[in-house]
């Protein structure tokens, strides 16, 4: 609610309580997204290394104890190729987002996915299981591309850290699921050892699809629409307030206004997106191009697609176990992550897990290249470091890399600037996972590095670390508009200073604490409050 008092004055003080429950868990609910985008990440791990998959889609191999081995070229292809999908789905999203909407784009996303589990559930031959893939990936892609965005254009923005993590908590729970799934599975001496991890992704889309139906429209597209009223209902709605309250007023004003200066500036399309204007707009797509590019040059990946056959192949017994194990701390952290996004912001958070994890990697290497893979206690360190290496992506660059790309782009191009972050993520995460088996495999055609790729991953996490503290501003707690300005006025090293100032300047208050909005009776020019009627920003 908004409470609204008059002094004998004549000075009208708005002072609203933060966005209602319901609000927060409708934006909250849309992080269930990251549950397609996890889960089909972590099944493929384990699913290549399934007896009876290596016997569907596999060859004669007398050398094999299964008596069927399946190819680093096929191995490289059945991973890599979902994110050959994602890439090509990260960018559709843009286009699909600007015209159909965020809610009804993910709402088809959830149809093409579909798609894709429902062809590598059913399929009789390794072609098309490798077209399920492809779909899926759209599917993935499009996943990547619209809920970052979706959550960015509802969430206050004292909350809206936490909640855009919320999605890299979901995919933290997807990994640990299909980790579940798989040591559940992974005995079974038919196709269902693999066909029942595959299939469970139905159910994570049904509920994303069924769910979305009662989500409202993003107020922001709503506004870039010119549908004034609906994107003063889809406000309420997230706010828990009154279509004609103050606040909600104040916040669609501020949209209004921002998105109008954009139009002033006629950007629309994607060569626009590289355009360097007083808005910095060539800037803001380099960087969450490059920041996605760094998340996955950490490594993470390795884990996600080949962690149990890097586990197996250091000597560890129960790979599997070890899988989960993995996922467990990385989903438990991430939870840390949703805390401490804003509270400690978001440069600090990337500075210091790429310094954590540069360590790790290093570590893992060395010990790797040091201790027989009979020495139990070498491989128990191992298992640690990596546990702490997975825990600190899983808490810092996992959910940030997706908070400030979905938060740096202004409206008007917003949908064009997260799309080409999230295909920049793909391209690299496609590019890591067909060439990863080659650096790892040994034999002819393979680099045989095995745990030496990890001075690979350690050596990019010292990168990841320049990158950030030169590239990337300090956005916590500021509005979407807010962070316009911070670009025009400011340096990504300056801006932990200037965000300051604006958050003085608009008498906003970090955290649980109100936000005052002060109006005089002339100004407001009577009893009624519309869009055009209120001078400050609110929430």
């Amino acid at each position: 609610m908004a409470i609204t008092t008059a002094s004998p004055g004549g000075l009208l003080t708005v002072v609203p309580t933060k966005a209602g429950i319901s609000g927060i868990a409708m934006t909250a609910f849309a992080a269930f997204g990251g549950m397609l985008f996890g889960y089909d990440t972590g099944t493929i791990s384990g699913i290549i290394q399934m007896n009876n998959w290596i016997m569907t889609f596999g060859k004669p191999d007398s050398s094999s104890a299964t008596g069927y081995s399946v190819s680093t070229s096929r191995e490289s292809l059945v991973v890599s190729i979902l994110s050959a999908g994602t890439f090509f789905g990260a960018l559709a999203g843009a286009p699909a987002a600007d015209i159909l909407g965020r809610r009804i784009s993910i709402m088809l996303t959830c149809i093409v996915f579909s798609l894709g589990v429902s062809l590598q559930t059913g399929a009789p031959d390794f072609a098309t299981f490798v077209v399920g893939r492809v779909f899926a990936g759209i599917g993935v892609g499009l996943v990547s591309t619209l809920i970052p965005m979706y959550q960015s254009e509802c969430s206050p923005k004292w909350i809206r850290g936490a909640l855009v993590s919320c999605y890299q908590w979901a995919i933290s729970i997807g990994l640990l699921l299909s980790a579940v799934v798989n040591n559940a599975t992974k005995d079974r001496a038919n196709h269902s050892a693999w066909q029942i991890p595959i299939s469970v992704q139905l159910v994570w889309a049904f509920v994303l699809f069924v769910g979305m139906i009662w989500l409202p429209e993003t107020p922001r597209w709503l506004v870039k629409q010119d549908r004034r009223e609906d994107a003063a209902k889809s406000m309420s709605r997230l706010r828990s307030l009154p279509m004609n309250d103050p606040v909600v007023q104040s916040e669609l004003e501020e949209i209004a206004a921002a998105l109008e200066e954009e139009r002033e500036m006629d950007q629309s399309s994607y060569a626009d997106c590289f355009r360097f204007t007083r808005n910095k707009i060539a800037l803001r797509t380099l960087t969450g191009i490059a920041l996605q590019a760094w998340q996955q040059l950490t490594g993470i990946n390795f884990i996600s697609y080949y962690g149990v056959t890097f586990f197996t192949s250091s000597g560890i017994k129960n790979p599997f176990l070890v899988s989960v194990i993995t996922n467990v701390v990385g989903t438990s952290m991430t939870v840390f992550g949703i805390w401490a996004v804003d509270r400690f912001g978001r440069r600090a958070m990337l500075l210091w897990g790429a310094a954590v994890m540069c360590v790790c990697e290093f570590l893992v290497a060395i010990l790797g290249v040091t201790i027989a893979t009979s020495n139990v206690s070498g491989q128990r360190a191992l298992i640690a470091l990596v546990c702490i290496y997975v825990g600190t992506f899983a808490s810092t660059w996992g959910p940030v890399a997706w908070v400030v790309t979905g938060e740096i782009f202004p409206l008007n191009v917003r949908a064009k600037g997260i799309s080409l972050s999230a295909a920049s993520n793909w391209l690299w995460n496609w590019a890591l996972a067909f060439a990863t088996p080659y650096l790892v495999n040994s034999g002819a055609g393979n680099a045989g590095l095995g745990v030496k790729v990890f001075f690979i991953w350690g050596s990019t996490c010292a990168g990841c670390i320049v990158f950030t503290y030169f590239c990337i501003p300090e956005t916590k707690g500021l509005s979407l508009e807010q962070i316009d300005l911070l670009y025009q006025n400011s340096t990504p090293v300056t801006s932990p200073r200037y965000r300051r100032q604006l958050i003085a300047d608009s008498d906003t208050a970090d955290g649980p604490a109100r936000d005052d909005i002060t109006v005089t009776e002339e100004e407001k020019g009577g009893a009624s409050w519309d869009m055009q009627e209120v001078t400050d920003n609110a929430v």
